[in-house]
C-alpha cells in the first residue's frame, strides 16, 4: 500500500491538487485556509499520513513564503488535519494495523467503528485551530493573489496517476471484502503492489525507449559530482510569472540553484557517495526507471526494526509479569465497566504516544493489557477499548513531543530542510487545545457509538 502512495505521489497528482485548490481559494484567507484543511483530510485518508505530510508540508512552506503568510498556522493545521485522517481506513496508519490484530476487528468494521469518531475529531480540531489562529497575523483576511496557478502544468504523470488510484483505491477494496473470509489482508495487498511496481518498470522502460518526457521535460540523472539528488517535488518560480513548475524527477543543475529547489528537499534520503562505475550505474538506472528510482528511496523500510524492537521491548515487559499487573490495575481503575475503560484506555494512549516510543510502542502496549484483562471484561468492553485505542493513536500524534509518532518527526525534519525551525515548546502549545478538543469530541462519539449498539 506504502509503495503505490508513493508512486501516486510522484506523478505530481498531490501538488496538482494543492494548485487547483490554490486557485479555488483564490484571495480569501480563510476559504483558502479551509480548503487546504479538507484537501489535506480527504487525500489523506486515501493515501495515508506520510504522503500527504511530506508533499503537503513542502507545498504549505513554500505558498506561506511566497505569499508572505505566518507558516505555523498552516504547516500545523496541515500536519493536524493529516494524522487525523489517517484512523478512517485499517491500513492508514501502522498502529490501526496492531489494533485490528490484536482486537481481532474486522478490518470493514473498523472504519464503520471510526468513521464518526474521526469526523467528530476532524471538525472539531478544525475549530480550535481557528480559534487559535484567529488573529489576522496567522491567516489574513485577504491574500495576495495575482494569477490562477497551472494544476496541470506539475501534473508530470496523468497516465501513472490514474493506474495507481485504479490500483490503490482496487486494492483497499479487495481488502475490504476479502476481511469478512479471514484472509490476511497482505495476501492481497502484496499482489497489487508487486503488480504496481511491474508496471511502474514496464511504463518506465516504454517512455525511455520512446523517448517521451515528462510532459515536455527531458529526464536526466544526478548532477556529475556523483552527489544523489532527489528533487522530488523540485519547482522553478519566474521572477515576473505567479505561476511555476516543479517535478518530482531527477534534475540535472547546470547553473544556480533558486532559492525554491533548495526549499524542496525534504525528505531526501542522500546515501554514502559511491564509486566512479557506480555513479555511472547509477545515473543510467535512475535515467531509465525514475518512478521507481524516486520511490524506492522513499519507502519507510526503517519503521521494520522500529516496529519490531517495540515488540520486543513490550514482550519483555509481559516476560516480567509487568502486563499482567497493569491489567490488574486496569480492571481497578474501571471496575469492568465499558464507558469508564473508554475514557481510562482513550486519555492514557494519547499521553503515552509522548512517552512510550511513538504512538506504535503505546497502541502494542496498551493492546497488551487490555488483552490481559479481558478474561474479567466484557466483549462489548473490549471491543469499545479498541476503537478508543485507535482514536486516541491517530490524534496522539498530533500532541507534545515530535517523538509521538514518526509522521512527527519526518515532518520536524522537513522544516529544518527548509530552514525552519519548530521547538519542542512551540509544537506542545499550538496542539494542546486541539489534541485536548479532539480527545473530548472523538472519545464521545465512541461512548455514543457504544451506546447506541449495545
Amino acid at each position: 500500500m506504502t509503495y503505490m502512495a508513493i508512486t501516486i505521489d510522484i506523478t505530481g497528482i498531490l501538488q496538482s491538487a494543492a494548485f487547483w485548490v490554490s486557485n479555488k481559494g483564490g484571495s480569501n484567507g480563510w476559504k483558502l485556509y479551509t480548503y487546504f484543511y479538507v484537501m489535506l483530510t480527504l487525500l489523506s485518508i486515501l493515501l495515508g499520513n506520510d504522503s500527504v505530510i511530506l508533499s503537503g508540508t513542502v507545498f504549505l512552506v513554500y505558498y506561506a513564503k511566497v505569499a508572505e503568510l505566518n507558516h505555523i498556522s498552516w504547516v500545523m493545521s496541515g500536519f493536524a488535519a493529516a494524522n487525523i485522517a489517517s484512523m478512517v481506513l485499517f491500513v492508514g496508519n501502522p498502529t490501526n494495523v496492531v489494533i485490528c490484530e490484536g482486537f481481532g476487528v474486522n478490518n470493514a468494521a473498523f472504519t464503520a467503528y471510526t468513521i464518526f469518531p474521526f469526523i467528530a475529531c476532524s471538525v472539531s480540531c478544525f475549530f480550535a485551530l481557528g480559534g487559535q489562529y484567529r488573529d489576522k497575523k496567522y491567516i489574513p483576511r485577504r491574500l495576495y493573489h495575482t494569477a490562477d496557478l497551472d494544476a496541470r502544468s506539475v501534473l508530470l504523470d496523468p497516465i501513472g496517476a490514474l493506474v495507481g488510484i485504479f490500483m490503490l483505491g482496487s486494492a483497499l477494496i479487495m481488502c475490504l471484502v476479502v476481511s469478512f473470509f479471514g484472509i490476511d489482508v497482505w495476501k492481497i495487498s502484496l499482489p497489487f503492489a508487486a503488480a504496481k511496481f511491474i508496471y511502474d518498470i514496464a511504463w518506465d522502460h516504454y517512455r525511455f525507449v520512446r523517448q517521451i518526457p515528462m510532459l515536455g521535460r527531458e529526464q536526466k540523472g544526478p548532477e556529475e559530482n556523483g552527489v544523489q539528488l532527489y528533487d522530488e517535488g523540485a519547482q522553478t518560480i519566474s521572477d515576473n510569472k505567479s505561476q511555476y513548475r516543479q517535478s518530482p524527477y531527477p534534475t540535472h543543475t547546470t547553473a544556480k540553484v533558486n532559492s525554491f529547489t533548495d526549499f524542496i528537499r525534504a525528505a531526501i534520503n542522500k546515501s554514502p557517495q559511491p564509486s566512479s562505475k557506480g555513479i555511472a550505474l547509477h545515473r543510467q538506472l535512475y535515467a531509465h526507471f525514475p518512478t521507481v528510482f524516486t520511490a524506492l528511496p522513499r519507502i519507510p523500510f526503517a519503521l521494520i526494526p522500529f516496529a519490531f524492537s517495540q515488540f520486543i521491548l513490550i514482550e519483555a515487559l509481559s516476560h516480567q509479569g509487568w502486563i499482567d499487573v497493569f491489567g490488574v490495575w486496569l480492571l481497578r481503575a474501571t471496575y469492568g465497566d465499558m464507558y469508564r475503560t473508554i475514557w481510562l484506555i482513550g486519555v492514557l494512549g494519547v499521553i503515552l504516544c509522548n512517552f512510550s516510543g511513538t504512538n506504535i510502542g503505546a497502541t502494542i502496549l496498551l493492546t497488551k493489557v487490555v488483552r490481559a484483562a479481558s478474561p474479567m471484561l466484557t466483549d462489548q468492553t473490549i471491543r469499545a477499548a479498541a476503537i478508543a485505542l485507535a482514536v486516541s493513536s491517530n490524534i496522539g500524534a498530533v500532541s507534545f513531543t515530535f517523538s509521538a509518532s514518526l509522521a512527527g518527526l519526518l515532518w520536524k525534519s522537513i522544516l529544518k530542510q527548509k530552514g525552519i525551525i519548530v521547538t519542542q515548546p512551540t509544537f506542545a502549545y499550538w496542539n494542546a487545545l486541539p489534541l485536548v478538543v479532539m480527545a473530548v469530541a472523538g472519545l464521545s462519539v465512541v461512548c455514543a457509538e457504544m451506546a447506541f449498539l449495545y
